[in-house]
């Protein structure tokens, strides 16, 4: 006998069991190729996702836009000296309402893009939500705090949200984030377009230079001690936790395994 697709309301029922709840506020990172084929592709997975939440719940993901960046630190790939002034001068300004995300799941651009949904200001590091807390969770993030206290993953925090990892790791774990910002790390330079009162402007600032790139060691380490349902959800694997809890068990590794010198 052939498999099943997954359907929204089969993705709905396997949420349930997960653990999600109604009036839940989450922070999703998908990869819907792990979910497996869906009738209905993407909008089907939101479709389930907000089933579950319900009218009272919040949907959110990063939404990216690393392409409104400095030049100068392109690695993948880099482009010649000779572009950087071209590219500073011609990006377009951000936009919440228009500008697509970079690299990121199909879904992310799917919630974006959601009637209703609201979307954070920031020219790089955006997110976008869906549901009853969308507007209060993206009102404020600053220019200075790509994922720090002044960004939604605070205000997450503060709301008791959860994490959905959904057919993907901890190494896209954006929440963990948040306790770079509460340990000593280095800062960088930023540079990215920007609409101000005077028109489109190319900007430069300092802010905290996050690197995820040992946040699958820090989530081998978390996992074990967390609060955490672990399940099936369509084809993929999948993990929610609190935001809460994940940022505090960071903090401390990080502070213990990240070098400070």
């Amino acid at each position: 006998m052939t498999d099943l697709p997954p359907t929204r309301a089969s993705l709905a029922a396997d949420l349930a069991a997960l653990g999600l709840r109604e009036g839940d506020t989450v922070i999703v990172h998908s990869s819907l190729r792990a979910v497996g084929w869906v009738p209905g592709g993407r909008v089907a997975v939101v479709q389930a996702l907000l089933d579950v939440l319900g009218p009272a719940g919040t949907l959110v993901v990063p939404t990216q836009t690393s392409d409104n960046s400095d030049p100068k630190f392109w690695q993948r790939p880099p482009v010649p000296e000779a572009w950087w002034p071209v590219i500073r001068e011609q990006t377009p300004a951000f936009d919440p309402a228009v500008s697509p995300t970079r690299g990121l799941s199909v879904l992310v651009e799917a919630v974006r893009t959601w009637p209703g949904a609201v979307r954070s200001n920031h020219p790089q590091t955006s997110f976008a939500a869906v549901g009853a807390q969308a507007a209060a969770l993206m009102a404020t993030h600053e220019l200075d705090s790509h994922l720090g206290e002044g960004s939604p993953l605070a205000a997450l925090e503060r709301a008791d949200a959860r994490v959905l990892l959904l057919g993907v790791g901890f190494d896209v774990c954006t929440t963990f984030h948040l306790a770079e910002y509460r340990v000593p790390t280095p800062k960088t330079e930023y540079g990215c377009a920007v609409r101000t009162d005077n028109g489109r402007e190319w900007v430069t600032y300092t802010d905290v230079a996050t690197n995820s790139d040992d946040f699958a060691h820090l989530g081998a380490a978390y996992e074990p001690t967390a609060t955490l349902r672990r399940g099936r959800v369509g084809k993929a694997d999948a993990r929610l936790f609190p935001v809460v809890e994940a940022v505090a068990f960071a903090v401390d590794w990080l502070r213990t395994n990240r070098p400070t010198g």
